[in-house]
């Protein structure tokens, strides 16, 4: 798999929200992809089959787009694969769901170890059934020395819970006397997240034609460019991650002040004026 390109890290407020080529601007891949996986359902109903072939067919489109992230030097991906909101679903689906789970870590994992992917998991792991809890605690501990792509498995995940576990666990701090309520800031709430070592994400892709972020890395989202695809996650592969990465490039990333391209021409425009002067 690729290396990903040399980088800077840019922080708002002591925050890591991105990372950027050294060149300034956009740089031509990102460095962190989220991808919301949407419209297994919708893509098995359109055709007549059950749902679960729709989710088998899901895990194929996941197989070929991490093989394509770290072919295009991607150095982060993270996948929503398991809302906790997903629990409200018909039990049968909910088994057929952590049946894929289980087989896509026990066909899968040797050949994303030997391919160099770490594997990390992000979301509530406590009241899990203890066999997925294993598969995932496998996974990671398996992979924990690779320095390839990192893959982050979103699993019963859900940013305001993953946002009020961190702060409870500030607020223990804070009455247990360790830490100053002046001294809570947005760095130190992000310090306590799942992944607090990963950039933010500099590109978020929702498949299925559906715009919103529906609970999904709430916090890190802040500067994330969103680009929104009617492809069925079942149809998603290489040529729609280069798609969606490619509407990534034509944007200017501000964070809040003034974009590359803004400030260069900016900087052209005063020194035309000081030389007609």
């Amino acid at each position: 798999m690729a290396h990903a390109p040399k980088i800077d890290e840019i922080k708002i407020d002591g925050t890591k929200i991105a990372e950027t080529a050294s060149a300034g601007g956009v740089p031509e891949v990102p460095r962190h992809v989220a991808i919301i996986m949407d419209g297994n359902g919708r893509w098995a109903a359109a055709r007549g089959l059950p749902r679960v072939e729709g989710h088998r067919r899901g895990v194929e489109a996941l197989r070929k787009t991490v093989r394509a992230a770290g072919d295009m030097g991607i150095a982060c991906l993270t996948l929503f694969s398991f809302s906790s909101e997903n629990w409200q679903r018909p039990p049968s689906e909910v088994r057929d769901l952590m049946g894929l789970l289980r087989r896509f870590i026990r066909n899968d994992l040797a050949e994303l170890h030997s391919s160099n992917v770490r594997v990390r998991v992000i979301g509530e792991r406590a009241d899990l059934d203890p066999s997925i809890r294993r598969l995932l605690e496998e996974a990671e501990d398996l992979t924990v020395n690779n320095d390839g792509l990192i893959l982050v498995v979103a699993f019963n995940y859900g940013a305001r819970d993953e946002i009020a576990r961190a702060v409870r666990r500030i607020a223990e701090d804070v009455a247990g006397g360790r830490l100053r309520p002046e001294a809570v800031t947005a760095e130190l709430i992000g310090s306590r997240l799942d992944a607090p070592d990963l950039s933010d994400p500099d590109l978020i892709i929702r498949t299925s034609g559906e715009q919103r972020l529906s609970n999904f890395l709430l916090w890190q989202a802040a500067y994330s460019e969103l680009v929104f695809t009617p492809v069925y996650w079942p149809d998603f592969d290489g040529a729609a991650l280069e798609a969606a990465i490619e509407e990534y490039r034509r944007r200017e990333r501000r964070f809040g002040g003034l974009a590359a391209k803004t400030a260069a021409k900016s900087a052209v425009a005063q020194s035309a004026a000081k030389t007609g002067s």
